[in-house]
């Protein structure tokens, strides 16, 4: 374990000691007249972008928002969006960052958790959050944006047409439109003094399952994403200058996009082409016209683009990079996507990475030229995994298999309020050092390449036996017939759980009682008995997470459902 990995990567990084606005800024000076971020065709430059931010701040500034306040963003990818968030890095305020399709009492909640005085919402959800307000329990005012103030001329009319007109009574008194908000800016004598930086300031709350599963905030640093962002770029080994472009689906509310998708490239002079929802037309359009550098999004993005027509006969070879994370790739998802990338005359690979949200994002990537099956490649520089005994601190052999635990500069400085929470991810160890506890199984080899098994969570026990649903599932994508699956436990009297896989059939492809036994052949191949699903529900498509990861949990609570439905009936 000990042994030195025979990949090539610098062992040590500086980290300046600075907020994000500051490298944002410092990126703006060197290259003023490049384009910072794109929108529907309009562009801003870098120059224009850090004006935006200071005259953001100024108004947040003058309305009182001062260091160690929170405002939640809950925004998809726009400019106010972005302009906002390092507008409060600018004041060492917090960005509370919140999903906009949240359910109203997950706002609510998130409002109170962080103590939030503002939040930036757009008109689409202004209702919501409003009736949100009723169970906040201090004052809270609302920003509202519009869509169309930041479109270029030619849409504004036809948006207007189709959509802005029906919230153009929004926002209510005593709410305000962040375009009035920020005429509090245009006074030039208001000039807020810069933050002192500090490495433990709580700069930036991300919302996440967390390693058991339940909602928590995530309290997380400037050098938590600088630290990042600066890692990133060292392990994905490509040069992000003026120039190159990112086309930024990953939301920013989500680390993977907040921290990859928009800080990285935004700290080394690249150019954000923001998209404020992912379709799969919409995202062809963006491949086709701006021909992006870099792509970077979760499996089921990618997979998606194996069945869009109007990427038929493209020439990929602008892309110089595809990152895929926020889930686990299959293999035989991999080999789909590199083959659609040989045959769209594409020179790379998808490269998986992994991560939490509790180190901001990715911590680990697959080498751009040394690709493992089944690897989710090496840690990033300053980073450290380990594989332990789950639940101690005994570290494993390479090949044995064990709880993931990692350290490095990325990591969280606790969860909101839940300090025994924390104590139970975050533990000092006797080098001193403090160690993630990922709450996942890997396997290291003796190169130091990392092996992503399955969360321990997810882990399903029949019969006393441990079943892991991402082997069935990988066996279960293998089959031509198949475009992608989900394997849960579902309760069962004799047996505690019983295995059950959900499956959404090829393109083309009708379900029959013939294709579940192909596949079940296929499974019975290389699992056990014991492991083998009792059921295959076939079905059009499965439900995705706010993020596009498909939700396990969205199903065990269905089938949970059939079954206190079933036993009312039964009684």
């Amino acid at each position: 374990m000990d042994e030195k990995p025979h990949y090539k990567q610098k062992e040590h990084l500086t980290y300046p000691e600075v907020t994000m606005f500051e490298m944002v800024r410092q990126c703006a000076e060197q290259f003023p007249k490049e384009p910072a971020y794109e929108f529907y065709d309009k562009k801003t430059s870098y120059r224009d972008f850090l004006r935006r931010i200071e005259r953001a701040a100024r108004a947040f500034y003058a309305w009182g928002i001062r260091q160690g306040d929170a405002v939640t963003i809950c925004m998809p990818n726009t400019p106010q969006a972005i302009d906002c968030f390092y507008a409060l890095s600018r004041l060492g305020a917090i960005a509370n960052m919140v999903h906009p399709l949240s359910a109203l009492n997950e706002i609510t909640g998130y409002l109170n958790i962080s103590e939030s005085r503002m939040i930036l919402t757009v008109d689409l959800f202004y209702e919501k959050v409003e009736s949100a307000l009723a169970g906040v329990d201090h004052p809270v005012t609302i920003l509202t944006c519009r869509m169309q103030d930041e479109l270029p001329l030619k849409l504004k009319p036809l948006y207007l047409l189709k959509k802005g007109r029906e919230y153009l009574r929004f926002p209510r008194k005593p709410h305000l439109l962040w375009s009035q908000f920020l005429r509090l800016g245009d006074n030039d004598i208001i000039n807020p003094p810069m933050p002192v930086f500090d490495p433990e300031r709580t700069a930036v709350i991300l919302y996440s399952g967390g390693t058991s599963g339940t909602p928590k905030g995530i309290c997380l640093t400037d050098l938590n994403f600088n630290a990042c962002a600066l890692q990133a770029m060292e392990a994905i080994g490509e040069e992000f200058r003026k120039g190159y472009k990112m086309l930024s689906c990953m939301p920013l509310f989500h680390g993977f996009g907040l921290g990859i998708n928009i800080h990285t490239v935004l700290i080394h002079g690249a150019c954000c082409i923001l998209m404020p929802t992912f379709n799969s037309k919409s995202y062809a359009s963006m491949l086709r016209r701006k021909r992006p550098n870099f792509i970077a999004g979760v499996p089921t993005i990618f997979e998606a683009l194996l069945h869009i027509p109007q990427l038929d006969g493209l020439d990929m070879s602008f892309l110089l990079g595809m990152f895929c994370g926020g889930d686990s790739l299959s293999v035989e998802l991999k080999k789909k996507i590199d083959a659609f990338l040989r045959e769209h005359n594409a020179s790379i690979q998808v490269r998986e990475g992994y991560g939490l949200t509790e180190c901001v994002t990715a911590s680990c990537l697959t080498p751009k030229d040394d690709y493992r099956e089944g690897s989710i490649g090496i840690p990033f520089p300053d980073t450290v995994y380990r594989i332990v005994r789950p639940g101690t601190d005994e570290l494993l052999p390479p090949g044995e298999e064990g709880e993931i635990i990692l350290k490095g500069p990325t990591l969280m400085t606790g969860y909101l309020k839940l300090p025994e929470e924390t104590a139970r991810t975050l533990r000092v160890l006797s080098d001193g050092d403090t160690w993630l506890y990922t709450g996942d199984l890997g396997v290291m080899d003796k190169d130091g390449y990392v092996y992503f098994r399955q969360r321990l969570k997810r882990m399903i026990i029949t019969n006393g036996y441990n079943v892991y649903p991402s082997q069935l599932e990988n066996i279960i994508d293998s089959c031509p017939e198949v475009s992608y699956s989900c394997v849960i436990g579902v309760k069962d009297p004799r047996r505690m759980q019983r295995v059950k896989a959900f499956i959404v059939p090829a393109d083309g492809v009708e379900p029959s009682d013939e294709l579940k036994e192909k596949i079940m052949e296929q499974l019975r191949l290389h699992i056990a008995r014991y492991a083998l699903p009792r059921d295959i529900e076939f079905r059009s498509e499965l439900p995705k997470t706010l993020v596009g990861k498909v939700s396990f949990r969205q199903l065990e609570q269905e089938e949970e459902q059939k079954e206190k439905a079933q036993e009312a009936v039964n009684a």
